[in-house]
């Protein structure tokens, strides 16, 4: 079965229910619920959630749809509508759970692309902008930014940790930013 005969199979069964034919319901929601549990393992394992979460997305799917099809919009096929629900189910099931998907820095800065903005600052003006940070955040910059220390190298030597590293860094970066393009011929 092709997915247009299916989605028009789908949607004609689904019509049926609208109209209050039971047994188009019931075929409906059978017919439905391998679609239904494909797109949620799909998910799942995009996502890296057990395989037990998709069967607890297929019941969550179906009670979803049948609480909902008054708001399917019978002018459009009724797949997407399913794997539209299916998808959201998949991600509040995740998020109720506490799952959270994250990857860390360190395994795709060197994918990222580096916008090449060469700036022509000297040595001195990089030393007044470093003398308007706080002590502290000068530091952590010249030690990460300038001489090339790492962060964890960083926090060890300046008894801090990593995190304090991070957030002190960030915050520097960007009042240095904001110093630099407050001065009077900065882009």
């Amino acid at each position: 079965m092709t997915a247009s005969s299916r989605d028009t199979e789908w949607t004609a069964s689904m019509l049926g229910a609208l109209a209050g034919d039971d047994a188009a319901y019931r075929r409906f929601l059978l017919s439905v619920t391998p679609f239904i549990r494909a797109v949620a393992r799909k998910h799942c394992r995009h996502l890296s959630a057990a395989d037990g979460e998709a069967e607890d997305i297929v019941q969550e799917a179906l009670l979803a749809i049948h609480l909902k099809r008054g708001t399917w919009d019978q002018s459009r096929p009724v797949a997407p509508w399913i794997a539209a629900i299916v998808r959201n189910k998949v991600v509040d099931a995740l998020r109720r759970r506490g799952h959270r998907v994250s990857v860390p820095i360190e395994e795709v800065i060197d994918s990222l692309p580096a916008e090449d903005r060469t700036v022509g600052i000297s040595p001195r003006d990089i030393d007044t902008l470093l003398g308007q940070l706080k002590p502290s955040q000068r530091e952590i910059v010249r030690s990460i930014s300038l001489n090339g220390s790492s962060i964890q190298e960083t926090a060890a030597r300046l008894k801090m940790s990593e995190g304090a590293i991070r957030v002190s860094l960030h915050r520097a970066l960007k009042t240095l930013g904001a110093l630099y393009r407050s001065q009077p011929g900065a882009d």
